[in-house]
């Protein structure tokens, strides 16, 4: 018998290359039989679990396999991981990110064994047709617990339960949930009906972990730092009267709840909802709270320098066009001015800085540590906190790939060198904001410390699993006395203990979930295989110029708070019922505070003009634009029985429907405000389309279109007149998303099917003026839009030369580069097949 310090001996594996782990090995096996849910604590090798099953899967059933992790830095660490572990060729383990061109990652699908990719590109190339999920017999969900709401893993699973011809799901996560209702929703979003647990406790499991020490470390903030709290806190207290005698709320206190927040947005929503002008008044109130809930929060919880850096893009947002009453009051208030004063004035350290040196002293020079991890939820924080610690330490940062305002992001290559000479020993601290909590492989550590606490559990563990694994490790997390960081303690820590017992209950309780799941799971897969249901009706704007605050006007930087609970505990008043109420996106919000949201938004280098050919390419198309990617519709209407769906940029309208319909669509207050736009009227859109397309069509999408801003509803009546009287374009009016859908669905088989009518980008019309038709004509080549056209005839003076133009002379054009010169040529010139 096999001792369990050999290594593991399968097919596809490089010999030995594995430590034999009893638990790795009997999660493994559970989960090459049916949809499985892996829960590990973090560091002791979820990943090794899935090759494991990727393996078997491989050599018994052939095809290929899909591993999904949430951030590019994962994926090519997964991907380095398996080349290294694998008898595959490593041409055939592909990394799929938004920086490899669609048409590449096309042709590189093909031929792999192995995709290891980030969920939205493979949601782009689904929905555009350009892959199939027939032949993955595998697939891997990391950091699975994200399956929830609209997160692209929910789609993604719809789409394989649906599509494959024999799947096998493993989802992974070290904390996968608050509580066993969570976990059921995970499991059903994905399609799982096993659920396998190993927790610390277990014999096999324990012998690889040790102890992690947690301290909490109090500090008290000086006199200066409260006194621009106080200051804030004064118009708080000033703008929550206005909201209280608007009736949505009771209370003045600016210690009030999130959740109390998001419950007096939802009645002011009700007011516009109902054509009450205090309602838009109200949510632009709502909205300058939140901005400087946002401001009290940073010079609490952060440091002076995140709210000075703070109100210096507020006031820059305040100054620029467009910009919201929220924003203008804000800066303009005496009392924020005064704040403004007293933070460009403070000249001392927020006492967390002070503390933070002292602990990494004491970690790396009395007890003679290696490395240490300093996590912040801030940016600006953290490039302080580098520059402060340099002195005495050798200090690097480590931050999500956004530039922001006077911040620069890092490349993932930046980032895996940070990585690897960390690992190296090259340098002692890694200051990170929270990119590097999930999944990461951050080597181990002799300390990690938490500027300040994190309510959700969830990134609390993915934080201490950072240390503590071949070594016994120390957790310290520092805590500002009398603020939201004294709040989230208690709610931390009760989440802490809630989250280890409910571990463990989730060990006991697996055959009541798979119960669970495994019936409705069937129906769940079932219900994928037959198509999926909407999202939603999208939603209703507001009036005048807060109808930015209406529609949800906080920015990244506003928008800080972390989360909300319905239960109480010691702490500040309120603050502990935070911690639940909008948990699920509390990364999202608190990230794009930041700047550090890792979303991929892949709809990516070069998605010009791609043709799908990879997936399901009978039955009836629809063209949609790639920025349409951001509403639930393409999405919908790529799970439609006989629909196939194609994603490019279009030069003109959101959908195709035939060579002589197309789409533009626009909710009532996007059509409202494209009355106005002066850079790009809605007009000259329809104008465009309607020149490119015998049967333009507007979708004016909302009910509540004579309620957007202050515009006498006659402006509005006028505008749809024109539209079709003098534009010959069908205006029709959706209730929302889904109705949207169904309607372009039943246009598009009319026009195919019925009419048997074919798809054309460029549309059947051709009473265009003569330079129209050469700019046509130009555009037509993938890649060239027609400014790019425009600026090309200018250049050359005819079609016949710009088609005859060597690449070095197409060069000379200006807005053309290397990639567009090669193209022409490679279009003009290439033998046709």
């Amino acid at each position: 018998m096999a001792t369990e310090a050999a290594g593991i001996d399968r097919p596809l594996l490089v010999d030995d290359f594995l430590q034999r782990r009893r638990y790795q090995l009997q999660l493994a096996d559970a989960a090459a039989d049916e949809h499985t849910l892996v829960c590990l604590p973090t560091g002791l090798g979820k990943t090794t679990v899935s090759l494991l099953v990727t393996v078997e899967r491989l050599h018994e059933a052939g095809g290929k396999a899909l591993f999904l992790a949430p951030t590019k830095p994962l994926v090519q660490q997964h991907a380095d991981f398996y080349r290294e572990a694998l008898e595959i060729p490593d041409d055939e383990i592909v990394v799929f990110t938004g920086d490899v061109k669609p048409d590449d990652r096309a042709a590189l699908w093909d031929d792999a064994r192995i995709a290891i990719a980030t969920p939205q590109v493979v949601e782009n190339d689904l929905v555009g047709n350009r892959i199939s999920l027939r032949d993955v017999t595998h697939l891997t969900f990391d950091e699975c617990h994200r399956a929830t709401g609209d997160y692209a893993y929910v789609y993604i699973a719809e789409r394989y339960h649906a599509d494959a011809a024999d799947p096998l799901v493993t989802g992974m996560s070290a904390s996968p949930g608050g509580d066993t209702e969570e976990i059921e929703t995970v499991c059903e979003n994905l399609g799982l009906v096993n659920v396998e647990v190993m927790t610390e406790e277990d014999a096999d499991v324990d012998k690889y972990t040790h102890d992690t020490d947690v301290q909490w470390e109090q500090v008290t903030l000086p006199d200066e730092v409260l006194a621009i709290r106080d200051a804030l806190n004064e118009v708080i207290t000033d703008r929550l009267e206005k909201l209280k005698q608007l009736g949505v709320t009771n209370t003045t206190n600016p210690d009030l709840s999130q959740k109390d927040l998001n419950k007096m947005r939802g009645q002011l929503k009700q007011m516009m909802d109902n054509d009450q002008s205090e309602g838009y008044k109200g949510m632009s109130t709502h909205a300058e709270v939140m901005k400087l809930r946002r401001a009290t929060e940073l010079v609490e919880t952060q440091s002076v320098e995140s709210v000075r850096r703070y109100f210096e893009r507020q006031r820059e947002a305040a100054r620029s066009s467009g910009a919201s009453k929220a924003s203008q009051r804000m800066v303009a208030d005496p009392k924020v001015r005064e704040a403004m004063r007293k933070a460009e004035s403070f000249d001392g350290l927020h006492p967390k800085f002070s503390k933070a040196r002292i602990l990494l002293a004491e970690t790396l020079g009395i007890n003679e540590g290696e490395r240490a991890i300093l996590f912040t939820e801030s940016r600006d924080t953290a490039e302080a906190l580098v520059e402060f610690l340099s002195a005495s330490f050798d200090v690097r940062k480590f931050v999500g790939q956004g530039d922001k305002d006077g911040s620069d992001g890092m490349s993932q290559k930046q980032q895996q060198e940070t990585l690897d000479e960390f690992k190296a020993g090259e340098f002692e601290v890694l200051v990170s904001t929270s990119v590097a909590e999930e999944g990461l492989d951050v080597p181990e550590v002799d300390l990690v410390c938490f500027y300040e606490p994190v309510p959700t559990a969830i990134r609390s563990i993915q934080r201490k699993g950072r240390t503590g694994r071949q070594a016994e490790g120390k957790v310290v997390v520092l805590m500002a006395e009398d603020t939201r960081d004294e709040a989230f303690f208690w709610i931390s820590r009760r989440r802490e203990k809630k989250m280890a017992s409910q571990l463990a209950e989730l060990k006991e309780a697996t055959d009541d979930i798979e119960e669970s799941v495994g019936g409705e799971g069937q129906a769940g897969l079932d219900a994928f295989a037959g198509g999926s249901a909407s999202e939603d009706d999208s939603g209703e704007g507001g009036s005048g110029d807060d109808q930015g605050e209406a529609e949800g006007e906080v920015d990244g930087d506003d928008e800080g708070e972390i989360g909300g609970d319905d239960e109480g505990d010691a702490g500040l008043t309120d603050f502990a019922a935070e911690a639940r109420e909008g948990e699920d996106d509390v990364d999202d919000v608190e990230a794009e505070a930041d700047g550090e949201t890792e979303v991929e938004g892949e709809t990516g280098a070069g998605d010009d003009g791609v043709v799908a050919t990879a997936g399901v390419d009978e039955g009836v198309e629809v063209v949609v634009d790639q920025r349409e990617l951001d509403s639930s519709i393409a999405k919908d209407l790529s799970t439609r029985d006989g629909l196939v769906t194609r994603l490019e940029t279009l030069a003109v309208g959101d959908y195709v429907l035939s060579d002589r319909v197309a789409v533009e669509r626009k909710s009532a207050a996007d059509f409202v405000d494209s009355m106005l736009d002066s850079d790009r009227s809605m007009f000259e859109q329809v104008g465009e389309l309607s020149r490119a397309y015998a049967r333009p069509v507007m979708v004016v999408e909302g009910t509540n279109l004579y309620g957007q801003r202050d515009i006498d509803p006659n402006a509005i009546r006028g505008a749809l007149a024109s539209l079709a009287v003098d534009f010959d374009v069908s205006v029709l009016r959706t209730e929302g998303e889904e109705d949207t859908t169904e309607l372009l669905a039943t246009i598009a088989k009319r026009e195919q099917e019925t009419r048997d009518r074919e798809v054309s980008v460029h549309g059947e019309k051709t009473t265009k003026t003569r330079a129209e038709q050469q700019e046509y004509v130009v555009s037509s080549i993938a890649d060239i839009g027609p400014v790019t056209a425009r600026t090309l005839l200018e250049h050359f003076g005819t079609v016949e030369a710009v088609m005859t133009a060597p690449e070095d002379d197409l060069l000379d054009a200006d807005g053309v580069g290397p990639v567009t010169a090669e193209r022409i040529r490679e279009v003009v010139g290439t033998e046709y097949e």
